[in-house]
């Protein structure tokens, strides 16, 4: 069938969602296609997630039998899905937009990273058949760093900016790792001065017109802020060189990491390396939260090499 000859089906939501045969949750579905766990990940909508490519990768290099597979679930059918999950085959799996605070609440144990971030994004059983949550994104994010700034832990001082879920995990890392002082800049400084609280005396809140000032004194900023939306009544032509944020501030010793990795090389990174200060960027964070995981589900701890790195830049380049 062409390409443009497929039409997608509209969804159907809520009680009018088919829950007899060929439903995921058919209660006699028997899920025979593939040998091995199944693991998953779930998110609405959960089609642009790369975390098939990585599972997949290290299945094939361990040559392991299993699965893992994209499941897209509503949020009103959320709580069904994960209170079914073994019933459905599954081992295990990841969470992500915006099922992360359901599968905190979804769980009978928490880990204590889970529990410190207020979100689950790593599902698994244990022996007793109980239902896990963990959360590895501060995980990833430290380990990346390990990789592409070592001797980060030594920054005395870090700086945040935003104040959202994934600045959470950040912190959690940051301070498991001995930053003696995280402060956090974010617009709305209510957001960023509850999530000081939540953190304790090692982290502060600040608004954005103090940025230039604690960017003088910063040996790691860390950017957590997805990258604004093109202004729609901007005329400035395509081919001119974007503004980049002005990072003159910072000391010539300063790292600078952000967790977006689409682009790579976002404008922060930019502005960064023009500077010639040491970079990071999200994609590793990405790679590394998906070990432990893996080793749950399948039995064997994978690495994080230039193979599977390169495999996923292609992807990204690729514009699908």
């Amino acid at each position: 069938m062409a390409e443009q000859d497929w039409t997608p089906e509209p969804y159907v939501s809520g009680a009018q969602r088919p829950r007899g045969e060929g439903s995921i949750f058919d209660p006699n579905l028997v899920q025979a296609a593939t040998d091995g766990p199944r693991a998953f990940v779930t998110g609405w909508p959960v089609w642009h997630s790369r975390s098939p490519l990585i599972h997949r990768a290290w299945l094939k290099q361990f040559g392991l039998p299993g699965s893992y597979d994209r499941v897209g679930v509503p949020p009103e059918e959320i709580g069904e899905f994960f209170r079914t999950l073994r019933r459905q085959g599954f081992v295990g799996g990841n969470v992500t937009l915006p099922h992360k605070l359901a599968a905190l609440e979804a769980v009978a144990r928490r880990d204590a990273a889970a529990e410190a971030i207020g979100a689950v994004n790593t599902l698994w059983f244990e022996k007793s058949g109980r239902l896990v949550g963990g959360n590895t994104d501060a995980y990833g994010f430290a380990a990346n760093l390990d990789a592409q700034l070592p001797g980060w832990a030594d920054a005395g001082t870090a700086t945040v900016l935003g104040a959202g879920g994934a600045a959470r995990a950040v912190i959690f890392a940051l301070l498991k790792g001995g930053i003696k002082s995280v402060r956090i800049v974010n617009r709305t400084v209510a957001r960023a001065e509850e999530l000081a609280e939540r953190f304790g005396p090692l982290v502060s809140a600040h608004g954005e017109d103090e940025k230039p000032a604690l960017l003088a004194t910063t040996d790691l900023l860390v950017n957590t802020t997805p990258i604004p939306a093109p202004d729609p009544d901007d005329e400035t032509p395509d081919w001119f060189a974007p503004k980049l944020p002005d990072l003159s501030a910072l000391p010539d010793h300063a790292m600078v990491a952000d967790i977006v990795y689409v682009p790579l090389q976002t404008p922060i990174l930019q502005a960064a390396t023009a500077r010639g200060l040491r970079t990071s960027d999200g994609l590793g964070m990405l790679l590394h939260q998906a070990v432990p995981g893996f080793e749950r589900w399948f039995g064997r701890r994978p690495t994080v090499d230039k193979a599977l790195r390169d495999a996923i830049v292609r992807d990204i380049e690729s514009g699908v």
